[in-house]
């Protein structure tokens, strides 16, 4: 795409939803790191059902040591690999008592030495809860750049690297919103919806689908 290519692509999407949020619910940053690592491999929906109860009852890492890895296994066992995050939860939460105070670090730095947090997980944080200008590549956003044109990378971080260097300053903020829910449910992985896509003329696509099939 050319540079007004990818400005056009995110004023339309922006029209379409000014203010985009991460569909997890969280109360604080704290909650906020804890969903982002429960969601991966599983769906905000799954984490979201799993945390309503369990963000009742702890909102802060000192409340989760207190919970225990069990107590926090009881919550979250409808989700996957929850024996392995349940594990993390509790040493990130241990981590974050012992050396931060109980308080989310502001740095990808330190956000990645918590048990659990990559690098998508922490540029997530960063984003919605610091309100920093980050791009955090999940598997919605690695599609979308690759297959629209807009940021070709063969790695989630060539990706980021592409977006960060292309997305223009009025679209920086909200632009791994937009492009994860274009991901999720319009230019979905195996039938991408290019019948009522807003950037379809924008995007390099060579095998769109521009009419919606017929129901059987």
């Amino acid at each position: 795409m050319t540079r007004d290519q990818i400005f056009e692509f995110f004023r339309r999407l922006a029209e379409d939803n000014p203010a985009p949020e991460t569909e997890l619910e969280y109360g604080n940053a704290y909650q906020l790191v804890v969903a982002v690592a429960l969601s991966a491999q599983a769906t905000d929906v799954g984490v979201n059902r799993a945390t309503h109860a369990l963000f009742a009852k702890v909102e802060t890492p000192q409340q989760m040591l207190e919970l225990g890895e069990e107590g926090l296994k009881d919550h979250i066992k409808t989700i996957g690999l929850f024996n392995s995050k349940a594990k993390n939860v509790i040493a990130l939460s241990r981590l974050l008592v012992d050396e931060y105070g109980g308080e989310v670090p502001a740095t990808r730095e330190d956000l990645v030495r918590l048990p659990g947090v990559g690098r998508k997980t922490a540029n997530v944080v960063l984003n919605c809860w610091f309100g920093q200008e980050t791009f955090a590549v999940d598997t919605h956003i690695f599609r979308v750049g690759n297959r629209t044109g807009l940021a070709k990378g063969k790695t989630p971080e060539a990706v980021e690297a592409k977006l960060d260097k292309r997305v223009p300053a009025p679209f920086r903020l909200g632009a791994h919103h937009w492009l994860i829910l274009h991901g999720r449910y319009v230019c979905k992985a195996r039938t991408p919806e290019c019948w009522r896509c807003p950037v379809v003329d924008l995007c390099s696509y060579r095998n769109k689908v521009t009419e919606k099939p017929k129901s059987r």
